[in-house]
């Protein structure tokens, strides 16, 4: 997997007639008020952004063209490679590109990244979420499993392992953290490093200034929930 890059699109050939954000589903049921609050930030400083709430195990439902801002990894992945004439572009490109944009200042706060596996052929995402970290004054200290050598967090082998192997997994991918603090940008992942130990931060939560907060840990119980929350969507 590390020889392999996918490029972005140009967000300046973007039609902003057909541009639209998706939050996704793990972050809607989330912080749904948070998806809201980024769809303002990218009509303020970005441009007339729509938003899409149709899950990417769905059909988009989107004219060819139409170009989808995504905040989670698996939605990137699934709505370009699944559905023609769709192509996307992470939200860290997208809020990075902006010169202007008025983001909180973090000084003090120095922190590893995980960066999503689903991410992990995109380093130009990679460098949008370390550049606007940069930004907000937080300085990064990464594992040698980052960027394009990035580890699951475990998460993604349930339930094809039983809970207590995902368990030591997401363990033992915290503990390949130099930091205690550690942002990530799957709402999976803080579930994650919080059962590592580790105290995690959304960079949602970072740019709109934000405590990240846990919610629901048990892997059983979190991920039924969010796949009667993708049936729905």
């Amino acid at each position: 997997m590390d020889g392999i890059r996918i490029p972005s699109i140009q967000i300046s050939g973007i039609d902003m007639r057909k541009c639209y954000f998706n939050p996704g589903c793990a972050f809607s049921m989330y912080k749904p008020e948070s998806g809201q609050k980024i769809l303002g930030m990218l009509n303020r400083y970005f441009g007339s952004v729509q938003l899409h709430s149709i899950c990417c195990h769905h059909d988009p439902k989107l004219p060819h063209g139409a170009t989808i801002i995504n905040n989670c990894a698996g939605c990137d992945r699934r709505f370009r490679s699944l559905y023609k004439g769709i192509q996307t572009i992470s939200l860290w490109e997208v809020l990075d590109s902006i010169e202007n944009l008025l983001l909180p200042d973090h000084t003090g706060l120095t922190v590893s990244v995980h960066d999503s596996c689903s991410f992990r052929s995109k380093p130009q995402v990679h460098a949008a979420v370390r550049s606007i970290l940069r930004k907000m004054k937080i300085e990064t200290i990464d594992s040698p499993y980052s960027g394009t050598k990035s580890i699951c967090c475990g998460d993604n082998f349930y339930p094809r392992l039983p809970i207590e192997k995902v368990t030591e997994l997401q363990k033992k991918r915290a503990t390949q953290m130099p930091c205690q603090n550690v942002v990530v940008y799957c709402v999976s992942c803080i579930k994650s490093m919080v059962i590592g130990g580790k105290i995690p931060h959304h960079m949602v939560d970072l740019v709109l200034n934000e405590k990240t907060e846990p919610q629901e840990t048990r892997i059983d119980v979190y991920h039924d929930a969010l796949n009667q929350y993708i049936e729905k969507h």
